[in-house]
């Protein structure tokens, strides 16, 4: 199998549990648990797997704004259409709010991602040691990749000086 196929498997590939053991199936939530999600409230347990994956794919930190951008919209929504003061101002306001929540949001965004994975029952810690353990496999695999193009490249030179 070619090195980067290897890694982007490695990468895409389901997380583990914290004992190790295959993780559970992710069952994807509908679109309105998926808000209730995003609003803070739990999800059933069947979606257990499903918000470890969330909280620790490559893409987690995304996920993270995204539910971010769901809690800001209404009030949000609500500061633009009840604050009595011209379209401006209620701009300016909405977009200083907005970007006080995102700067909060981001401050603490491994401890809200913890909180959302032991909500649905794993232990503290888990999401952090699974995005490291992930982390860990990415640096290996580059650090391999980065080795085999090295060896090609003095193979190379070896070639073309003749020794």
């Amino acid at each position: 199998m070619h090195l980067v196929e290897q890694q982007q498997r490695v990468v895409m590939a389901e997380p583990e549990t914290a004992a190790g053991a295959p993780a559970e199936p992710l069952v994807r939530p509908a679109p309105h648990r998926w808000i209730w999600y995003a609003l803070g409230g739990g999800l059933p347990a069947r979606h257990r797997g499903w918000v470890l994956h969330d909280t620790t794919t490559g893409t987690w930190w995304q996920r993270h704004v995204a539910r971010s951008l769901v809690q800001v919209a209404i009030p949000i929504a609500l500061v633009m259409a009840l604050l009595p003061a011209p379209w401006g101002l209620r701009a300016a306001v909405a977009g200083g709010g907005l970007a006080l929540a995102m700067l909060y949001s981001l401050a603490y965004m491994p401890e809200a991602t913890e909180n959302r994975v032991v909500k649905a029952g794993y232990p503290a810690g888990t999401a952090t040691a699974v995005r490291d353990r992930a982390g860990l496999v990415r640096q290996q695999l580059e650090s391999e990749r980065k080795r085999a193009a090295a060896a090609k490249r003095a193979a190379r030179y070896r070639e073309r000086s003749g020794r």
